[in-house]
This record gives C-alpha cells, structure tokens and sequence, in this order.
C-alpha cells in the first residue's frame, strides 16, 4: 500500500455540515458550516474548503465517505456510511478507552455501545422528537433572547433550577415563557432545560446500557451546562474531547477513518 494516503469524511448534518481530510489518520483540515436547502451544493462546499485550507487538490484525495443526514446527496463520494458507525470510528479513534457515546445532533440524539475493539455493540435513537437535541436548546435560547453559545456559562449562575416537566418541545416553550413572567432568573430556566433535556437522552443511554469510558459528540458537547446535567442524571464522569478534537467534526472524522480503511481494503485486493 502507497503512503500518505489522504482521506476525506463529509458529514452533512441537519443544521451543520463538515468536511475532514487527513493522511495517514492525521487531521490535515477541516470545516465546520450551515446546512442548507441544497445539501449536495453545501457538500461540495465544505469540502473543496477543507481540501483548499489543506493545501491539496481533490484529485489528491484517494477515497470519500459522506455520512449524516444528507450523505445520500454527497455526490462525490466513493460510499455512504451510518453516522452512528461513523461517530464510533471517530470516537474510537481519538480514544480508545471510549464504551459509551452520546451524540445530540440538531435534530436528533443516538446512545451507541462500542466493544472492546471499537465495534459497535448497540444503538438507540430519538429522530421523532426534538426534546433531547440541539434544536431543543435552539428554540429556548431564542425565547429566552440568549445566544446558544451562552448557555454553559449562564447554567453555572444557576441557584435555583427550574422545573420543566414537559418533554414535548412546543409545550416546554410555554413553561418557559410562563416561568419568565412568573420573575424565575434566566439562569435557572437554563439549568432546568438543561436538566429537561438530559432526562429523555439518558433513557437512550439506559437502553443500550452505560459502559466507562463515557463522551459525548456533536456542537451539543461545547455546552458544558448539557455536560453537567447528563452527568449528574448518569451518576458518572463524562470524559470531554475538547482538550483533544472539536466534538463537532467527530462524524466528519469517523468517515474519513472509514475511507482509509475502505481505501486499504482495495488496495490489498488488487496486490492479491
């Protein structure tokens, strides 16, 4: 097998999609950007950018593999793959010790169960409801008049955390407006979301069942209110990928150790 071997992982997600290329499992590059109406436009986007700010043309690169929801319409690429097999190739192969994987993407949240080796062991998945996603987060974050990204911060100020009984998003927004009037501080709102939303994830997790070393991957991961609050719920340490990988290319970067393997896979097939 040839060295340097550049692959490339496109994982067009509802609300964001990214492109990843590295060689020979080392990050080259890669792009994080808005899904669109357009998400075959919006694939080739984001991975023309990757492959430019890698400083490599496209011909250089030996395989692709799209993966989310829109890796149907990534149109280039070589396979299509899971972004449940995806997350647990990335996951695994930033950290090996990793069992248990808790992805919260924009409009879903899945609970996946590796083996010993990396293999995935189980999965459950909640695509029907937006309680228990990003969205979820997204839609408060604007009745509250909060940017998303504030909300790790402001959940720490907490003193008080509200209770939102409801699961159901439409109606949890309506406790939220009514806590407002009723004079409970933003903070505590938040930290009751938060709490609210780790309540329908960690039915997943007990479902597939809860193995150290547990992480958690998707933009959701950069709140580190969500990573209180499924830690308490969890009755566990939830280790954090930031100080390693932005958790939110985890998919784009399972798909491209998932083309290196594919890619070897060819190559030892045509030296038999």
């Amino acid at each position: 097998m040839r060295g340097d071997i550049i692959t490339a992982g496109v994982d067009i997600g509802s609300t964001t999609s990214k492109s990843l290329v590295m060689m020979d499992g080392n990050i080259l590059a890669y792009v994080i950007g808005p899904s669109s109406a357009n998400p075959a436009r919006t694939a080739g986007e984001v991975y023309q950018e990757s492959c430019k700010r890698a400083g490599i043309t496209e011909k250089d690169v030996a395989c692709v593999v799209g993966t989310g929801y829109g890796r149907a319409r990534v149109t280039f690429a070589h396979e299509n793959v899971s972004e449940i097999s995806c997350h647990a190739a990335g996951a695994y192969s930033v950290m090996h010790e990793v069992r248990t994987i808790i992805d919260i993407g924009g409009q879903d949240c899945k609970a996946i169960s590796l083996d010993n080796n990396g293999h995935l062991k189980n999965f459950a998945m909640n695509d029907k409801c937006a309680a228990g996603t990003g969205r979820f987060l997204d839609v408060m974050s604007r009745v509250l008049e909060v940017d998303i990204s504030e909300l790790g911060a402001l959940d720490s100020e907490s003193q008080r955390p509200a209770s939102i009984s409801n699961v159901c998003s439409v109606f949890a927004e309506s406790e939220v407006i009514n806590l407002i009037n009723e004079g409970a501080s933003v903070p505590d709102i938040i930290r009751g979301l938060h709490n609210s939303l780790t309540n329908r994830v960690s039915v997943l997790v007990n479902r597939v069942g809860l193995n150290a070393d547990l992480v958690v991957t998707g933009g959701v991961a950069k709140n580190k209110g969500v990573i209180r609050a499924l830690s308490e719920k969890l009755g566990t340490r939830i280790t954090s990928l930031e100080s390693r990988i932005d958790p939110q290319i985890i998919g784009a970067l399972g798909a491209a150790v998932v083309a290196k393997r594919k890619f070897g896979k060819e190559c030892a097939a045509e030296a038999i």
